[in-house]
């Protein structure tokens, strides 16, 4: 296949070569080309370009009144100096000298014109193509230039089949490290993929996320917004708007307006303008005719440090330039060189010899009209493209010093074909006045940028070198107190669509653009992650957060503690009922035999004493840190407990009414009752069933401690399951039963002889119970803080002193301080008053 594609461009490029040049002679300067062993060719623009429609693919005429471009002249005598350093030198090439053909391609048509031109045999105007290109030879052995991309391509593409060595020194276009399209393609200008990142990375450094992006027409602008659009966005910078310069804009033209409208109606600080330096210069003077200032301009590598921006009458305004640049470099002995040069250029210039070949494109009139005292000023920029092409000269000598053996001193004069010089160029290692010449598998060098801010002092401008990037990783380098920002200001611009949220605060995006957003605060229970500003993320388990919080925090384990002070007035209260329960089975102990104690149950107040004891023992499993032990025991004791003295309370107080009231009227069922001992039968069922309802509760719905997370955002709560569960209802519900009908009973008997008469009492004490447990429910259902358990502990403490208070201080009261109540005469005196009574009735 590529056999046939070269056979066919052989046939088809003598024919394009021979329109483009019409195949005359004419007239060349001096300089232009110089013999030797091997030949160089060289493309530089000496002119600038004719913008015209042509209708025929003919040569543009360079040379041409008010068209000279003294940044090409440099290149062009940098590429002179260096050949002839070479020639001088004893070391390199030792016994070989390399000649020169240099030519002006001032536009596309001259650049076609001279890149066939080096391609044709020698003295003719005819293009061969070999069947092996392993034994295809021209006339130069490689190409340094041209300067920009677009010509570089149309180069690249015809050296390409060849396989001749093209090596430019301007032309950074990422397109151009494609092997398969270029393969004779290397340059000594980093790859616009550096200066890319280097860009991005320069924006993120100073916080831009909201910029402009303008690009020129043609390969190295719009590739270069195209690749920097790609990079950008990912990185979180919105681009508000985006255009490019086209190649035929003037100044004050309807496009540039609209540029210059956009610019200004998309509220961007920053602007990155990714162009080559002649439609930057339009498109500066279109800023400067608008009024555009107080922006941060972002220069790409060509027209960064150009005087061809700076000269622009205004640009002094527009704001704050920054601009990535390839490392300043300067090439030792040029000035004086081109001093040389013109004083040694001399006459008009020479038609072209007898028999030979010139060009319209190698002529340069204006090169030879300088003084010593008026010649183009060499700047920085200028010097630092200069050194490019220094380093592609010197890196083609290099490859043909390998090639050709020069280690042992002296040369070898066999052939050299351009396949083979091509190859050991992209093996090429040597320092040139301290730096690094090689070359990467795509023919890219190995370089560095530097970061530059323009500075005005008055009229005059200068540059100053902030910071530098390192290529392969990009890493950037700046000096940020070195900038001085437009308005003399320290503070760095900022340009965002909207400022930064306060912290906890995530956004919500509005249109198409994610750097406009609303501010909107985080959920309780969430925090705003840095890495990810659009989502509120909740907070781990143990982990809360307020409205607004940009982190979580640790929530605070609760629980009734022993060493609190609520906690500590309740175990001694608590306490106090446990003495007074003890002691009050001591009490009726020694008078166990008194009509008080025996009215008030005998035998059987013991157990009423010991299960209010119980009750009140479960309330020391409420405090500390809750275990499985003691939610165990913590309600079913107490519930078992206040059972047992409400079956004991009931069956005294129906004992009692059954005594005085039923016993005469339904005599077999008293006397059944009795005989059968109904009432502690009651007591033993009673208990039993409750027993067993406890058990139940205890096997199906076991109390357990738990960490309760829902009631309160920043506390974990631990308790035990025990309050809404079924077999607590079950409990609760046994003992409301035996209060009502303990109250019955009581209610009763409210007509019985004073010392047996209770019901004020135990009504006072059930209705002190039931107003508790109301108070309870009624508190957790408003109120699920650590000291419920405390308010649970209240309130059964309040349930047992009332009951201890209603049915046993009374009957304490009497063996204590009224004796004479305590005796046979005294109660039997109260049964027969209500006996007369009830006769009387």
């Amino acid at each position: 296949m590529f056999f046939w594609t070269a056979h066919l461009v052989s046939l088809q490029l003598p024919i394009a070569y021979c329109w483009a040049s019409s195949c005359h002679r004419a007239a060349s300067s001096q300089g232009f080309s110089l013999p030797g062993d091997f030949l160089l060719a060289g493309l530089f623009s000496l002119h600038a370009d004719c913008l015209q429609v042509r209708h025929r693919p003919q040569v543009t005429s360079c040379d041409r009144p008010d068209s000279f471009n003294g940044h090409g002249y440099h290149l062009f005598q940098a590429m002179r100096f260096s050949v002839e350093e070479i020639n001088n030198s004893t070391v390199l090439l030792p016994n070989i000298t390399l000649g020169y053909e240099l030519y002006d391609v001032c536009s596309e048509s001259a650049n076609v014109y001279a890149t066939l031109r080096v391609l044709a045999l020698q003295g003719t105007s005819h293009i061969e193509m070999q069947r092996d290109l392993h034994n295809c030879s021209s006339k130069v052995v490689a190409l340094i230039g041209p300067d920009n991309t677009d010509h570089a391509v149309t180069a690249a593409a015809l050296l390409g089949p060849f396989l001749i060595p093209l090596i430019s020194y301007e032309a950074s276009s990422v397109t151009l490290s494609a092997k398969r399209q270029y393969p004779s393609f290397l340059r000594t200008i980093p790859s616009d993929k550096h200066q890319v990142e280097v860009m991005v990375q320069l924006l993120q450094t100073f916080g831009w996320v909201w910029i402009s992006l303008i690009g020129s027409y043609g390969d190295y602008g719009q590739l270069g917004v195209k690749a920097l659009e790609e990079l950008a966005t990912p990185r979180g910078i919105c681009i508000a708007f985006k255009d490019i310069v086209p190649f035929s804009a003037q100044v004050g033209d309807p496009k540039m307006q609209r540029i210059m409208h956009h610019l200004a109606q998309a509220r961007t600080t920053v602007i990155v303008v990714f162009s080559n330096r002649h439609l930057a210069r339009v498109f500066f003077r279109s800023v400067v005719l608008a009024g555009l200032t107080g922006k941060v301009w972002i220069a790409s590598e060509d027209w960064a440090i150009s005087t061809h921006i700076t000269n622009v009458p205004g640009i002094q305004g527009i704001g704050t330039v920054l601009g990535v640049t390839i490392q300043q470099r300067s090439v030792p002995g040029l000035r004086e060189f081109e001093e040389s040069y013109v004083r040694a250029g001399t006459g008009a210039p020479r038609a072209c010899p007898e028999g030979s070949w010139c060009s319209a494109n190698q002529l340069c009139r204006e090169c030879h009209g300088f003084t010593t005292y008026r010649m183009p000023t060499l700047g920085a920029f200028s010097m630092s493209a200069a050194y490019n092409v220094y380093q592609a000269v010197y890196a083609v000598a290099h490859g043909l010093h390998q090639l050709l053996g020069c280690a042992s001193e002296t040369c070898s004069r066999g052939p050299v074909y351009p396949w083979q010089l091509l190859q050991q160029i992209y093996k090429v290692d040597f320092l040139l006045h301290k730096d690094t010449v090689a070359f990467d598998d795509n023919g890219d060098p190995l370089g560095y940028y530097n970061i530059i801010a323009w500075g005005w002092n008055g009229p005059e401008w200068a540059f100053e070198v902030i910071g530098s990037a390192s290529l392969s990783p990009v890493h950037l380098d700046i000096n940020k107190t070195k900038i001085q920002w437009h308005g003399n200001s320290s503070q760095v611009p900022m340009s965002v669509c909207t400022r930064d949220c306060l912290e906890g605060h995530h956004r919500v995006v509005l249109g198409s653009h994610h750097c406009c957003f609303e501010c909107m605060p985080c959920d309780p229970g969430t925090f705003l992650n840095k890495s990810d500003l659009h989502l509120c993320q909740p907070c781990g388990k143990e982990e809360w957060a307020p409205e607004g919080s940009a982190s979580c925090f640790s929530r605070t384990v609760e629980f009734l503690a022993w060493c609190e002070p609520i906690s500590l007035v309740l175990l001694a209260a608590n306490t106090l009922l446990l003495l007074l329960l003890v002691g009050t089975a001591g009490l009726f102990a020694c008078h166990l035999h008194t009509p008080v104690v025996r009215s008030a149950g005998g035998r059987l107040c013991f157990l009423m004493l010991g299960s209010l004891a119980m009750g009140s023992c479960s309330f020391y499993s409420f405090f500390g840190e809750p275990t499985v032990p003691a939610c165990l025991l913590r309600q079913p004791l107490f519930s078992l407990g206040f059972a047992i003295f409400l079956s004991c309370l009931t069956i005294r107080s129906f004992q009692l009414v059954l005594i005085f009231k039923f016993s005469t009227k339904v005599p077999t069922f008293y006397h059944t009752w009795a005989q059968n001992h109904g009432a502690g039968l009651f007591v033993i069922v009673s208990s039993a069933v409750h027993l067993l309802i406890c058990l139940m509760w205890l096997t199906v719905w076991t109390p357990v401690p738990t960490r309760e997370y829902q009631r309160f955002p920043h506390l974990v709560i631990l308790e035990c399951t025990e309050i809404n569960s079924v077999g607590f209802l079950l409990a609760f519900t046994h003992n409301t039963l035996l209060s009502i009908s303990t109250f019955a009973c009581s209610y009763l008997g409210k007509e019985l002889p004073e010392n047996y008469n209770e019901a004020k009492c135990v009504t006072f004490s059930l209705l002190l119970n039931f107003v508790s447990w109301i108070a309870f429910f009624t508190m957790s259902s408003i109120y699920q803080g650590s000291y419920l358990p405390a308010v649970n502990v209240l309130v059964g403490l309040t349930t047992l002193s009332g009951s201890f208070s209603g049915y046993f201080l009374p009957k304490c009261y009497v063996i204590l301080c009224r004796p004479e109540l305590n005796n046979t005469e005294h109660f039997q005196a109260s049964i027969q008053e209500y006996t007369r009574r009830s006769g009387s009735t």
